[in-house]
């Protein structure tokens, strides 16, 4: 064989490999088709078919993110709301992903869109609100439930925002208003109810415990020189409970205050 033979059966071999020779990513399953029939999933790598024979399809099996627009969904309680939401999911079986459904992306979509409507529309407000990581899981299970036949797992579901009518904003704000009012009243009733208690208890200490006056009177008279800057010479109670025993008792008791000789 002439070198120009050689050349064109290397120009045959090089063709026929470049037609066999087909290269799977690493985050791909590589899906064979034998005369239009399922022949088996090939791994990443470098892999090689029958030209003609063998067609290869490659699936993506990392995880996507699935965008649910703004939908108005109606609740169990009759309030009308807006809800959009997110969908995590990944391909975990490219043969059935190729074989089972047309467009496993678009399925996955209306799935999870009359999902949402579905489950939004049997729960309540409030619990919407109050509880939407229970709500999240719900949808998850539902949806994963329905993807599972097109080899697609769903991991994540979540409740993005809920936009309500602005009559119900108002309503809502105005109760949580009316709430913190109240909590404020109750801390404020409370407080005085603490603070009476306490005077009362500090009122019996004084009554059994005559120095505890003394004290107390002591204190204030430092107190009103400090903000005054004035000099006060404290008073002795002890002078000041004679006095009142000689002068105020017996007007309490009807009589007269005794006045010295010679005065009228």
């Amino acid at each position: 064989m002439n070198a120009t033979t050689w050349i064109g059966v290397a120009i045959v071999v090089a063709v026929i490999v470049g037609l066999a020779a087909r290269i799977v990513r690493q985050y791909e399953g590589g899906v064979v088709l034998r005369f239009g029939r399922f022949l088996t999933v090939r791994p990443p790598g470098l892999n090689f078919i029958i030209p003609v024979v063998d067609r290869i399809y490659r699936i993506d099996t990392r995880t996507e993110t699935l965008t649910v627009e703004p939908q108005e969904v109606i609740t169990r309680d009759n309030v009308t709301i807006k809800v959009d939401a997110v969908v995590y999911f990944a391909v975990t079986d490219p043969a059935k992903a190729l074989l089972q459904v047309v467009n496993y992306m678009k399925a996955t979509s209306q799935i999870a869109l009359t999902t949402l409507r579905s489950v939004l529309g049997q729960s309540e407000l409030d619990e919407l609100l109050a509880h939407r990581e229970k709500i999240n899981q719900r949808l998850q299970m539902i949806i994963d439930e329905h993807t599972e036949p097109w080899g697609v797992k769903v991991s994540v579901v979540e409740v993005k925002d809920v936009q309500l009518p602005e009559s119900m904003q108002r309503s809502m704000a105005a109760q949580a208003e009316a709430e913190r009012e109240k909590r404020a009243k109750i801390i404020r009733a409370n407080g005085e109810f603490l603070a009476a208690e306490k005077l009362g208890e500090a009122a019996r200490i004084i009554r059994n415990e005559p120095p505890a006056l003394q004290l107390r009177y002591l204190q204030t008279l430092v107190e009103i020189s400090g903000e005054r800057s004035t000099t006060i010479i404290p008073f002795p109670l002890d002078i000041m409970d004679g006095l009142r025993a000689a002068f105020v008792a017996p007007l309490h008791q009807g009589g007269g205050v005794a006045l010295p000789p010679g005065r009228p």
